[in-house]
């Protein structure tokens, strides 16, 4: 028996085939084989047409099917993650009306920005534990006030992964979680927050029913059985944001444990016991996949949007093939690089610096002695004092922090930045060989409840290494000061 487990992200699909009962991967790939197209019409724009994520769901899963030699009639249960923040917006007959405007887009900052002065920061961060901020909510108005056509036919909206959701079962629904991604929760009344629509002149009919997580939330449909390859019948038993996600992969679901995630964009997620209103609009606090009402589980989010993107721009046009050549050659350059610094930020507003665009900066390039390899290495120190930075935030806001855990992803594979986190925050790094889709399909075992025993096989499935905190501190909390008085420099400006 098998559980099947979806990542949708805006690079590629991801689809993930696990053992029931023992949690052993079976077939891991993803779709296409070159990144997904993101459309950006004007600066700081993202879009991605929905439909296109369906399809690459479909030629995935027969994919997989294909590859793991599997009877697809012994899938017991789909789970799906997905891109958060990200606004989808269908039709009464479930057909999107608009591309997604997905997560890092940046057009809805300013209508945030006054919601939060015009509702009040003391109720925001009581309800909404967060400024409504550039989230699905405010992408939402801003489809009111740009596009009235087009939201004058809106039957439903929806984050990514309810729209999955619903091309696999034929049903509209979102979950509690989903709903404060998209800043869309009142913690304080438990349930929608229907005066930040009010506010907006969001009509509260739009919102889907809520369904449980870990629970049978559908059942595929004879339509996408017939697209995906997959039987009929099978239900959809769990969801989630990628990075809530990613911390229930890395089995991170108690009160100071973290996950890191260095992808396109950086993550430190902290789960927390408390509910109390938030501090800071930089952290993000989200409902936990293991949220209950006798025991809170609030995931404290803190994002970088440039991390991954800025390496790989390098790769991309520095003429360099892979990742593997870019750390070797990094590796022979010494801590600091020899006074190079790279600001990483060219990915959009930052809400770790209250929504500015910073970009990207390459600074001191001697151009007499220094070479690709040292902007290999600053780059790579640069994202890593950008997480050490966020760290930083977050024990600011009172987020405790013993234990963190990270993916086996292309940063974490490099020893220059996995060292230089380790070392400059004091903590061990534990990295584990797993990913969302994974997660997301060992998910759906946990309709039992049973997260020590889901914990216990991750363990000794995926752990692979542990960097520990380096003794010789002090060259990189040299090269870390010169970093931020950098920053600040650039950060005055803005």
């Amino acid at each position: 028996m098998y559980y099947l487990g979806y990542d949708i992200g805006s690079s590629s699909v991801k689809v993930a085939l696990v053992e029931a009962f023992t949690g052993k991967k079976i077939v891991v790939l993803h779709e296409p084989q070159n990144e997904m197209e993101i459309v950006s019409l004007q600066p700081d724009w993202a879009e991605q047409d929905p439909e296109i994520w369906w399809q690459y769901i479909c030629v995935a899963t027969k994919r997989a099917i294909l590859e793991a030699n599997i009877d697809a009639s012994k899938i017991l249960g789909i789970g799906i993650s997905y891109q958060m923040h990200g606004l989808v917006i269908v039709d009464k007959d479930y057909n999107s009306l608009r591309n997604a405007i997905i997560w890092c887009d940046s057009r809805a900052v300013a209508i945030g920005d006054k919601a939060f002065d015009d509702l009040g920061k003391e109720k925001c961060m009581q309800h909404l534990l967060n400024s409504p901020g550039n989230f699905t909510a405010s992408k939402l108005k801003w489809v009111k006030e740009n596009e009235p056509e087009i939201y004058s036919k809106i039957y439903k909206y929806m984050l990514p992964g309810d729209y999955i959701a619903s091309k696999l079962t034929g049903e509209i629904t979102t979950t509690k979680n989903g709903l404060s991604e998209g800043m869309l929760w009142d913690y304080t009344e438990n349930k929608v927050a229907q005066w930040l629509l009010e506010y907006y002149g969001i009509d509260p009919s739009l919102t889907p029913k809520i369904v449980e997580n870990f629970t049978d939330q559908g059942l595929v449909t004879a339509q996408a059985s017939k697209e995906s390859g997959l039987p009929v019948g099978i239900p959809v038993v769990y969801r989630a944001g990628d990075q809530p996600n990613n911390a229930l992969s890395l089995n991170v679901l108690n009160p100071g444990e973290v996950a890191a995630t260095g992808g396109t964009s950086g993550v430190f997620y902290a789960v927390s016991d408390s509910a109390a209103g938030n501090k800071s609009t930089r952290v993000n606090n989200f409902v936990h996949v293991n949220d209950a009402v006798a025991s809170p589980r609030i995931g404290k989010l803190l994002n970088i949007n440039g991390a991954g993107i800025q390496y790989r721009w390098l790769r991309n046009n520095m003429g360099t093939e892979t990742y593997e050549t870019m750390n070797r050659k990094a590796s022979k350059i010494g801590i600091g690089a020899d006074g190079v610094v790279v600001i990483p930020f060219g990915n959009g507003a930052e809400r770790m610096f209250y929504n500015k665009t910073i970009g990207t900066h390459f600074l001191n390039l001697n151009l007499n002695i220094h070479s690709s390899a040292h902007l290999f290495r600053a780059s790579l120190e640069g994202i890593a004092f950008s997480f050490v930075y966020g760290m930083e935030c977050l024990k600011d806001d009172n987020a405790a922090i013993n234990v963190i855990r990270a993916g086996n992803d292309n940063l974490f594979r490099s020893e220059i930045f996995s060292n230089t986190v380790a070392t400059l925050i004091g903590h061990e790094i534990e990295i584990y060989n797993t990913t969302g889709a994974v997660g997301a399909a060992r998910a759906v075992g946990l309709r039992d409840g049973d997260f020590e025993k889901f914990g216990s096989s991750i363990t000794t499935n995926d752990h692979v290494m542990t960097f520990l905190p380096l003794k010789n501190k002090e060259p990189y909390e040299k090269a870390y000061q010169k970093w931020k008085q950098e920053l600040e420099l650039i950060l005055t400006h803005k």
